[in-house]
């Protein structure tokens, strides 16, 4: 007598994210959250000053609601089925200068402010929200979508297919005002 396979059931597609939250776009309501992301964020890149954060935040905020109302920053957000926000990342319409060929765009999508929950890290989020970021903008018919990675979202995106970059700047000392010419 042939053995008896046991067959398991198959997942409907993207169901083993749901487990971990319904991604959904985000709105001025969840701009405490993105800022307290976006803050957390930086705070794991370099250690900065409370003062310093505490100024950036206010100006964020500021920022980010002016261009969601102007519709050039969309953010995104991974809830968790306990409704708290496991996740966060936005698309900046960044304005481009023209240049020959293909990147004829005026602004070209930037991501930006990706971060996930400590106790929600390792479960896809990050690049579940990349990968619809990516989907949006091509769905509008950007050419291309860009960042500047840190060295922990760096292997989140070459998974993705982003290509490694170098960017080159220079910190420079503000200069002191002097009375009025």
């Amino acid at each position: 007598m042939p053995a008896i396979r046991r067959v398991r059931p198959a997942r409907a597609a993207g169901a083993k994210h749901r487990r971990w939250g319904r991604l959904r776009p985000a709105t001025e309501r969840d701009l405490p959250t993105l800022v307290r992301h976006r803050r957390a964020m930086f705070l794991e890149i370099r250690r900065r000053s409370k003062r310093e954060m505490d100024r950036h935040d206010r100006v964020y905020r500021r920022w980010a609601r002016r261009g969601l109302r102007a519709g050039e920053f969309f953010a995104f957000v991974v809830e968790a089925p306990d409704g708290q926000l496991a996740g966060s990342g936005a698309i900046w319409l960044q304005p481009q200068q023209p240049r020959p060929g293909r990147w004829m765009a005026e602004r070209l999508p930037y991501i930006l402010s990706m971060y996930t929950e400590p106790a929600a890290r390792g479960r896809g989020i990050a690049s579940r929200l990349v990968r619809r970021m990516v989907r949006w903008a091509s769905e509008r018919g950007y050419p291309r979508i860009f960042l500047h990675a840190s060295s922990m979202g760096r292997p989140v995106y070459q998974r993705l297919g982003f290509e490694s970059g170098n960017e080159m700047r220079r910190e420079l000392a503000p200069r002191r005002r002097r009375g009025r010419r």
